[in-house]
């Protein structure tokens, strides 16, 4: 069985590949999927996590 945890990991360690904005190091615009890859990854876990709440509360 595969780790939850660990594809989640994967996941965010993709979105920090692309790079991290610093303000005044980095004059690219901001981007969403590099710039805040953590929020994006939780955001679908618990988003995940309340769908099957529901699924197996019905």
């Amino acid at each position: 069985m595969r780790n939850p945890f660990r594809a989640v990991h994967a996941i965010v360690e993709r979105f920090e590949a692309r790079g991290v904005y610093v303000p005044g190091e980095d004059h690219k615009p901001i981007s969403a999927w590099r710039d805040f890859g953590w929020l994006i990854a939780t955001w679908l876990v618990t988003l995940a996590v309340f769908v099957l709440f529901f699924a197996l509360a019905a």
